[in-house]
């Protein structure tokens, strides 16, 4: 199959966002997207920050439906179709905003990209030799594919129905994940548990409830690195080595694998110690206070304070009744270059431990939530792997539809 080929240049318009300047910025406080917040095929919109944006800056640095933003450094190419999650949002100068002409539809556009973006197509226009780029002139040059808008339609009409399934199940993901959060706060937050109407309830405290250190009620384990970063420590690699973007960029309380894999060797050689599923992690530096649960055995690096309750029934109770805390983890976070909460501070932290029947209940019913979402997760990665193998094979035009 033959289609026109064109430079993007030709058939978009494209620019890079707005340099940060506190000093120099002026004009209306405004969310931006940074490029932390474009993933691939996905716009994280949980940790937005703001910037001054005149008025005669915001159609130059806005965001329309079907603009492509795509990341100019870090890791360049990354990127997702914007489809107006929120009002007046603008782009930083780390990402490229790329705006198709009428020739290309912007959800065709969108694929293309991801395509050449994941499968490493881009990688010989990026420069610099220890942070990556992909500058506005090499962009340019790009060549893409214009088939018919019937095709281009058909093409982003199959791809997007896997699109629009994982979006559906994150939100399913969200809400599951929502309810816990909610029964937790209105069990232990508002004290309003099974049976509370006959528990005496004395300066605030149920019956039967004992405030403890954390140190009492689990075991708290480090995470390492080699200091020598071998590269057979790594090649073929088999245990799932977890880092703080594993956690941070994971969309959901569950975290089913990492890309990164170190080799038995390379773990010798670090401080980390394998960790048994459902152990809960805890990003305690730079990014301090996200949490997860793994779903299966891993371990981490020196970015994390994993958390093994000594019973089963206190894993969900801990985890809710840490994540609800998470401020009075930051504020016990000290460093003047990055923010970090060390381990003796953490294991000092008090914890009000309910009754053993409270625990097993709420263990039980957000526990079934866990597996939901789970199940909601692994449909996603059986969704991502079919639409990935389509994609190519789509774009080449080898698949007609």
């Amino acid at each position: 199959m033959s289609w026109e080929i064109q430079k993007l240049e030709n058939v978009a318009d494209f620019c890079l966002g707005k340099m940060l300047d506190q000093k120099k910025n002026r004009g209306e406080p405004l969310p931006y997207l940074a490029n932390v917040n474009v993933r691939w095929g996905e716009v994280d919109l949980a940790d937005l920050r703001e910037m001054r944006f005149e008025q005669h800056e915001l159609e130059r640095y806005g965001l329309k439906y079907g603009d492509i933003v795509m990341c100019e450094g870090g890791e360049p190419g990354r990127c997702a179709i914007w489809k107006e999650q929120r009002s007046s949002m603008m782009i930083q100068k780390a990402l490229h905003r790329i705006r198709p002409h009428d020739c290309l539809r912007p959800e065709f556009l969108y694929y293309f990209f991801l395509y050449k973006g994941r499968t490493g197509h881009l990688s010989s226009l990026f420069t610099g030799s220890t942070i990556k780029h992909l500058p506005r002139e090499k962009l340019a040059l790009v060549e893409v594919p214009v088939p018919p808008h019937s095709t281009q339609d058909q093409i982003a009409s199959v791809l997007s129905a896997y699109d629009d399934l994982i979006e559906n199940n994150l939100r399913r993901i969200e809400l599951l994940e929502r309810s816990a959060r909610l029964l937790y706060e209105e069990w232990f937050v508002r004290l309003r548990f099974p049976g509370h109407e006959r528990v005496k309830i004395k300066h605030g405290v149920p019956d039967g409830w004992k405030r403890k250190r954390i140190d009492e009620i689990c075991q708290t384990i480090g995470g390492g690195t080699p200091s020598t970063r071998k590269s057979e420590y790594w090649d073929g690699g088999d245990i799932t080595w977890v880092t703080p973007t594993d956690v941070t960029r994971n969309n959901c309380l569950v975290l089913l694998d990492s890309e990164k894999k170190i080799t038995e060797e390379g773990l010798k050689h670090s401080s980390a110690k394998i960790l048994p599923p459902n152990s809960i992690l805890m990003t305690s530096r730079a990014s301090v206070g996200f949490f997860c649960l793994l779903d299966k055995k891993a371990c981490t690096n020196q970015g994390f304070i994993s958390i093994i309750p000594n019973t089963e029934p206190l894993r969900m109770y801990l985890l809710h009744n840490l994540m609800n805390r998470r401020d009075e983890i930051l504020s016990n976070a000290k460093g003047s270059t990055y923010r970090e909460i060390n381990k003796s501070t953490f294991r000092s932290l008090d914890i009000m431990v309910p009754s053993i029947d409270v625990m097993k209940s709420f263990h039980k019913i957000t526990y079934t939530i866990i597996e939901q979402t789970k199940l909601l997760q692994r449909q996603n990665q059986k969704l991502k792997q079919a639409r990935d193998l389509l994609l190519p094979r789509l774009m080449n035009g080898e698949i007609t539809v």
